[in-house]
């Protein structure tokens, strides 16, 4: 009975293993897609010297997260563990990298001479990568230059092999470590750079954490206040009222009053009419004024 049972128990077996991989394998790429949705993954030259694309820039929440320059062969691996960033030893190192471990030297025994900086709570930087292993959750972190070095690194949040956490969960660890910046400090900054190089294809400027903060746009014009008109000429004195006197010669008369309306001659008087006025001249000097 026994040998009859055995077939179908590990054919049953076989099929939990098997339902469990393709679950594994479905949890694994809405991870996948979970994370780069809302990390949106920066896109750098081949030689990690430069953005070609810049992504969502990321603000850290714990200390202690270490990156190597970014001609170093292979990043340093830091695992979110316990409430705290740590770094892999040597040997676990090498091992934990995994299928990310880059083709070059595997010696170990001059890390502590590669150029590295320990990153601190607040400091921003960008995403290269996420991979999903069979024991975690493996994003590629990425810096903008201090003194014109860039640095990179592997930040790992471990979960039990081959039983990926729920993604909302496996979602909520991650951003125990990092978030996403918010949009102004996003645009008015990159990553942690100290003036770092501004990204090609014409990319949102990389973050700024130490940066020397940009200049402020000059301050407008104050407009100026309108100039008052000038002051009323001082007051003249009234000008005399014109007069005309018996005696008058003609011409005065006109040069005082102007050209009559009508010049009447008659045999020895010649009159003048105004329209309030008539003067009457004699031998050519006022006689009469009516």
């Amino acid at each position: 009975m026994s040998s009859v049972m055995k077939p179908g128990l590990t054919a049953a077996v076989s099929l939990l293993f098997a339902a469990a991989h393709l679950a594994a394998q479905g949890n694994s790429a809405d991870l996948q897609q979970k994370l780069t949705s809302e990390f949106s993954l920066t896109k750098t030259t081949a030689d990690r010297s430069d953005i070609v694309t810049a992504g969502a820039v990321l603000v850290l929440h714990k200390d202690g997260l270490v990156m190597y320059n970014t001609p170093a062969q292979t990043p340093p691996l830091n695992t979110y563990k316990d409430g705290r960033l740590q770094q892999s030893s040597a040997g676990n190192y090498f091992r934990g990298l995994g299928g990310m471990l880059r083709h070059g030297s595997g010696d170990t025994s001059d890390l502590a001479n590669i150029p590295q900086r320990k990153f601190v709570s607040g400091e921003k930087f960008w995403i290269t990568a996420v991979n999903i292993q069979q024991d975690g959750v493996v994003l590629t972190v990425y810096s903008d230059p201090f003194n014109d070095v860039r640095y990179y690194g592997l930040l790992k949040f471990p979960f039990v092999k081959n039983s990926i956490p729920p993604t909302d969960q496996m979602v909520r660890t991650v951003e125990e470590v990092i978030t996403v910046a918010p949009a102004d400090d996003s645009n008015n900054q990159g990553g942690n750079g100290s003036g770092g190089s501004a990204p090609q294809n014409g990319a949102a400027p990389p973050p700024t954490n130490g940066a020397a903060a940009p200049a402020a746009p000059a301050a407008p014009t104050a407009a100026m206040a309108p100039i008052a008109p000038p002051p009323p000429p001082p007051d003249q004195p009234a000008a005399p009222p014109k007069t005309i006197k018996v005696g008058q010669s003609k011409d005065v008369v006109i040069a005082t009053w102007g050209q009559p309306t009508k010049d009447i001659k008659l045999a020895s008087k010649e009159i003048l009419v105004y329209p309030d006025m008539k003067v009457t001249f004699v031998a050519g000097k006022v006689s009469d004024v009516q």
